[in-house]
């Protein structure tokens, strides 16, 4: 390996981003200071579609087997009219290479848990309870003061944390998350034995329902509308709510809204888009992920594109250049094809917005823009 010019990493976020982004730096070498607001990192969240590129990334740092282990892979979508009959059915492509599965479904609690328990064993610094209150870049390095009290010197500060990104702020970047006019309901069911990949039902009452099989017992169960008021934002036993939302949608789907029970956990937060057009990183500091850019989760990209942000970026870290060139050229090198993944999902959001719109095509947009990320990240 080429001689680093990056050796010490502080990371602001412990989630998809930041986990992967630790554990890829130290299976490089590099010391990594881990802080999160969380008191802990595993166990949160519902289910989660992985596409294959994903799925290489997170085979790369270690975890894949692990998630594999608990997880449902599959190599089709099947979009469905409301009434459950079938539209057209979708191979999807081996995104992650011809090794991998290319879709899978699984707990985003598992992945959680996994990159959590995997940080300290890879040697990363974990600070739970933790946030950067103040830095100062001196043109060599960083030196940030944590909300701990403590100050650290580093080479690189790495804003991981998220749409809301407190990094993003600090570092002058005005931009802010935009909401799409669309809101999703999420829930953990049990899968019936019918469901073998994510399905998609278009033309009911609302604008989407769907589905993703997590495991051999359960599914993701999602509906999205419109943006309701926000008092409904958050997660609770709101079963009872999503299942009389969810009327006028048959099949499979169907099936699995009646198995609901009235208590269970629902998940509703608007869709909201990211997307810094501006330089990501600002001297010795960089945003990536959805700090930089969020797109709503209907090509299931989200993840995928986190994950591989953070393993590109500790590659070129580590590839022997300087740090202060690495930036500009990551950048250069991720933003052509998250702004892709994002103009496609925002357009889908347009067309499920607006169904009657003139050549709408969402099976052809998924399709082209799946088949696009099976080149290199």
């Amino acid at each position: 390996m080429p001689h680093s010019q990056t050796r010490r990493v502080l990371i602001v976020g412990g989630g998809i981003t930041g986990g992967v982004l630790a554990l890829a730096l130290r299976k490089r070498g590099v010391e990594v200071v881990l802080v999160d607001l969380r008191t802990d990192l595993g166990g949160v969240g519902h289910g989660i579609t992985l596409q294959g590129n994903a799925l290489k990334a997170f085979r790369s740092v270690g975890i894949y087997d692990r998630l594999a282990a608990h997880a449902y892979a599959f190599d089709k979508v099947r979009l469905r009219h409301a009434d459950g009959t079938l539209l057209t059915e979708i191979d999807t492509p081996a995104m992650g290479g011809a090794e991998l599965p290319p879709t899978m479904g699984a707990l985003r609690g598992d992945l959680a848990a996994i990159i959590a328990a995997d940080l300290p064993a890879a040697g990363v610094d974990v600070r739970l309870g933790t946030t950067v209150e103040d830095f100062e870049d001196t043109g060599d390095g960083v030196t940030v003061e944590l909300s701990d009290g403590t100050r650290e010197r580093v080479d690189l500060l790495v804003g991981a944390d998220g749409i809301r990104s407190k990094v993003r702020g600090m570092i002058g970047i005005t931009d802010l998350p935009t909401p799409v006019g669309m809101g999703i309901w999420r829930t953990v069911a049990r899968r019936p034995e019918a469901m073998d990949c994510s399905e998609l039902y278009y033309g009911g009452p609302k604008f989407k329902a769907g589905y993703t099989p997590i495991s051999d017992e359960l599914c993701y169960a999602f509906l999205i509308e419109g943006n309701l008021d926000r008092s409904f934002v958050g997660e609770g036993p709101k079963g009872a709510v999503l299942k009389e939302r969810g009327q006028g949608y048959g099949g499979t789907w169907g099936q699995v809204r009646d198995g609901i029970a009235d208590d269970a956990i629902v998940n509703y937060q608007w869709i909201e888009a990211m997307r810094v057009e501006s330089p990501w990183y600002r001297g010795r500091t960089i945003i990536i992920g959805d700090a930089a850019h969020a797109c709503p989760p209907l090509i299931a990209q989200g993840a995928a594109m986190c994950a591989e942000d953070a393993v590109v970026l500790a590659e070129m870290l580590t590839g022997g250049d300087k740090t202060d060139d690495v930036l500009p050229a990551f950048m250069a090198r991720r933003f052509p094809r998250v702004r892709m993944v994002l103009d496609n999902s925002l357009r889908l959001a347009e067309w499920e917005i607006h169904p009657d719109t003139p050549g709408a095509d969402p099976g052809g947009v998924m399709g082209e823009t799946l088949h696009a990320v099976m080149e290199e990240a």
